[in-house]
C-alpha cells in the first residue's frame, strides 16, 4: 500500500474530519485549512464577528456532546474569540479554536497583525500550543481534542504558523494516528465506591434531603440516571439554571429552578422553606456559585453536603462536601444502587409529604401567575407572552435564552418536560450570546425547533448575525425584549442605589426593520391581543423570524434583590 501524502493544511482538514469534525464555524481564515475542510466535505459556517462565531460553536457542544471548531485569523480576530473561550472554559464545554498564527521566521519583527497569542490566550483555554514542525500535525491535533473533551471539559487553542499551513508540498500523513477523540465526556470515571456508599447511608437516613443539579448533569448525558434516582428513591431534585431540562419539572418531585431569582412571581419561589431545611442536600456537577446560591445565603448551613463532580477542585469550594470524584452519569448510577442496597424505606414513607408540598406550591404559583394574566394595564408583561410561547413548545423543542433578565425570564416561565433542551450563557454571562448559541444548536439540530429569547440591550451585540442566518438558512424564532432600557443594569441600580446611570435608557429601535433589511420576517406585538396571532405566524413559518416585543419596562423579574421594586396587589 503507497504512503498517504498531503499538504499541511489537508493533513490538518484530514485529522478534524477523522475527530468527528462536520463544521467549521469561521470567516475564511486560515484559508488553507478552510478550502481543504471544503474539499472534504467539512462545511464552513460562516459568522459575521468572530466573538459570534465562539458562541456559535458553544452552542453546538451544548446540544450534541460533540467537539466543535472556531478558526479565527491571527490578531484582532483572534482576539475576539476570547470571550466564547472564556464562556465555555467557566461553563465547562469544549471547544477547539484553530487560530492562524504568523510565519515563525516573522516573530519579534512587527509583521502584519502579530500578537502574542500564547499569553492571550492562557486564561480563557486548559491549553494553548503553536504547532513546532509539519511532522507534529496529527500529533497536535489529537492533543488538542484529547484536552478538550478529558476530565473538566473545556476550550483549546492550537496555533498555526503560517509557513506551516501554506506549505504546499506534501508529506506523509501520520498513518499511526487512527483514533476519533471529538466526543465528550471522552472518558467516563466513577467515584471511590467506599465514598458512594457512605453516601448512600446519609441519604438512606436524612428527613429531608434533595438533589440540586447543575449544568454537569447534562453535559455529562446523565439525564436519565437523576430521572431514575428521583423516580426510585422518591427525592426531589431542584436544577441550576444550566442544569434545567436535567429533570422533567411536571414530575412530581421536581422543586424546579433554585437560586437568587426565588422572589416574588418565581416558579420556585413557594418552595423557599422546602431547600432551607434540607439536612442532606446531593449537589451534582454544581459550581455552587453566587447566583445559583442566591449570594449563598439559599443553602443551610446546617445540612450536610455530598458533592458529585468530575473537577476534584470545585468539591468543597464553598459547602464542604464528601467527595464523590468522578462522572455524573455513572457515579449516579452507582448512588442510586447502594442506596438501593441499604433500602429506601424511609424516601417512599416521606413521598406523599413531599409531593404534597410541592404541589401546592404550584398550586400558589398558578394562582399568582392567573391573577397576574389578568391585569391589563395595557402593557405586554414578559410572563405573559411566555405563557403563551410555553403552550405552543413541543417536547423535543430546544430553548436558549441570552444572558442577563432574558435567562432569568426563561429558567422561570418556560418549563422543562420530557426531552426539551435549554441552553443558557451562564458561565460568564455575557450580553448578546443567546442569539450565536441559538444558531449554533440550530446547526447541530436541524430538524428540531429553535427558540431564543434576548433582550434589546443583548441583541444589539449581534444584529449582524441575522444575515448569517438568512444567508445559510439557520431558521429560528428570536424574541426581542424591546423594552428600551438595559433591563438588569437599571433594575439592579435602582434596586441596590435608589438611582441608575445614564447607559440604562436607550433611544427607540424597531427591530423589525433590522431584521427585514437582512430578508428576515419580522413581527411587531405591541398588546396582548396581538400575542398568539403573532406566535402561531412564526411558528408555522419556513424560516428564521423575528418577533419585536415591545414589553413594559417596569416589569421585574423575580430575583431577590428586586423584590422591593414590584408594586402589585399579590405579593
Amino acid at each position: 500500500m503507497s504512503e498517504l501524502k498531503a499538504t499541511n493544511a489537508m493533513r490538518i482538514a484530514l485529522a478534524l474530519k477523522r475527530n468527528g469534525v462536520k463544521y467549521l464555524f469561521g470567516q475564511s481564515n486560515p484559508p488553507t485549512i478552510t478550502l481543504a475542510c471544503d474539499d472534504i466535505g467539512i462545511k464552513q459556517i460562516g459568522y459575521r464577528q468572530e466573538n459570534a462565531g465562539a458562541y456559535m460553536a458553544h452552542g453546538y457542544a451544548m446540544t450534541t456532546n460533540t467537539i466543535p471548531v472556531v478558526t479565527a485569523q491571527n490578531g484582532p480576530a483572534a482576539t475576539l474569540l476570547v470571550p466564547g473561550l472564556a464562556e465555555s472554559l467557566k461553563s465547562s464545554y469544549p471547544v477547539v479554536a484553530i487560530v492562524e498564527e504568523i510565519e515563525r521566521g516573522h516573530e519579534e519583527k512587527n509583521a502584519f497583525q502579530e500578537f502574542d497569542h500564547l499569553e492571550l490566550f492562557k486564561g480563557v483555554s486548559k491549553w494553548v500550543k503553536r504547532i513546532p514542525i509539519h511532522e507534529k500535525i496529527e500529533d497536535f491535533v489529537d492533543r488538542a481534542f484529547t484536552i478538550a473533551g478529558s476530565g473538566r471539559p473545556g476550550p483549546v487553542v492550537l496555533l498555526c504558523p503560517k509557513d506551516i499551513i501554506n506549505d504546499q508540498t506534501e508529506y506523509p500523513v501520520n498513518a499511526q494516528r487512527n483514533a476519533s477523540l471529538g466526543t465528550f465526556p471522552l472518558d467516563r470515571t466513577v467515584a471511590d465506591p467506599s465514598k458512594v456508599e457512605e453516601a448512600a447511608i446519609m441519604l438512606a437516613a436524612a428527613e429531608n434531603p434533595i438533589i440540586y443539579a447543575g449544568g454537569g448533569v447534562v453535559s455529562s448525558d446523565a439525564l436519565n440516571e437523576i430521572r431514575e434516582l428521583q423516580e426510585e428513591c422518591a427525592i426531589p431534585v431542584a436544577t441550576t439554571t444550566m442544569g434545567k431540562g436535567s429533570v422533567d419539572e411536571e414530575h412530581p418531585l421536581s422543586i424546579g429552578p433554585i437560586g437568587y431569582y426565588m422572589g416574588k412571581r418565581g416558579v420556585s419561589t413557594q418552595l423557599k422553606s422546602m431547600v432551607q431545611r434540607a439536612d442532606v442536600i446531593v449537589l451534582v456537577g454544581n459550581r455552587t456559585n453566587q447566583n445559583g446560591t442566591d449570594s449563598w445565603t439559599l443553602l443551610p448551613s446546617t445540612a450536610k453536603y455530598i458533592h458529585i463532580d468530575i473537577d476534584p477542585t470545585e468539591i468543597g469550594r464553598n459547602y464542604e462536601s464528601l467527595r464523590l470524584v468522578g462522572d455524573a452519569k455513572l457515579t449516579l448510577k452507582s448512588l442510586k444502587e447502594k442506596l438501593a442496597e441499604q433500602g429506601v424505606e424511609k424516601r417512599r414513607k416521606n413521598r406523599s409529604r413531599i409531593e404534597d408540598e410541592i404541589r401546592a406550591s404550584r398550586i400558589k404559583h398558578n394562582e399568582i401567575m392567573a391573577q397576574l394574566l389578568k391585569e391589563d394595564d395595557g402593557k405586554i408583561k414578559v410572563e405573559t407572552f411566555l405563557n403563551a410561547v410555553n403552550k405552543r413548545l413541543s417536547d423535543d423543542h430546544i430553548v436558549v435564552a441570552d444572558a442577563s433578565i432574558s435567562s432569568v425570564w426563561n429558567a422561570n416561565y418556560i418549563q422543562a418536560t420530557k426531552n426539551r433542551k435549554f441552553i443558557f450563557p451562564r458561565g460568564l454571562a455575557g450580553l448578546g450570546w443567546g442569539l450565536p448559541m441559538a444558531m449554533g444548536a440550530k446547526v447541530a439540530h436541524p430538524n428540531r425547533k429553535v427558540f431564543c429569547l434576548a433582550g434589546d440591550g443583548g441583541f444589539a451585540h449581534v444584529w449582524s448575525e441575522l444575515e448569517t442566518c438568512k444567508r445559510l438558512g439557520i431558521n429560528i424564532v428570536l424574541i426581542v425584549i424591546n423594552n428600551g432600557i438595559l433591563g438588569y443594569q437599571k433594575l439592579g441600580e435602582t434596586a441596590l442605589f435608589g438611582r441608575y446611570t445614564n447607559v440604562c435608557d436607550f433611544s427607540a429601535v424597531d427591530h423589525t426593520k433590522v431584521a427585514e433589511a437582512c430578508g428576515i420576517k419580522t413581527v411587531s406585538v405591541r398588546n396582548v391581543s396581538d400575542i398568539n396571532g403573532a406566535l402561531d405566524d412564526a411558528f408555522n413559518h419556513d424560516g428564521s423570524v423575528l418577533i419585536d416585543l415591545i414589553s413594559d419596562p417596569e416589569n421585574i423579574p423575580p430575583i431577590t434583590i428586586m423584590d422591593g421594586l414590584i408594586k402589585e396587589k399579590v405579593k
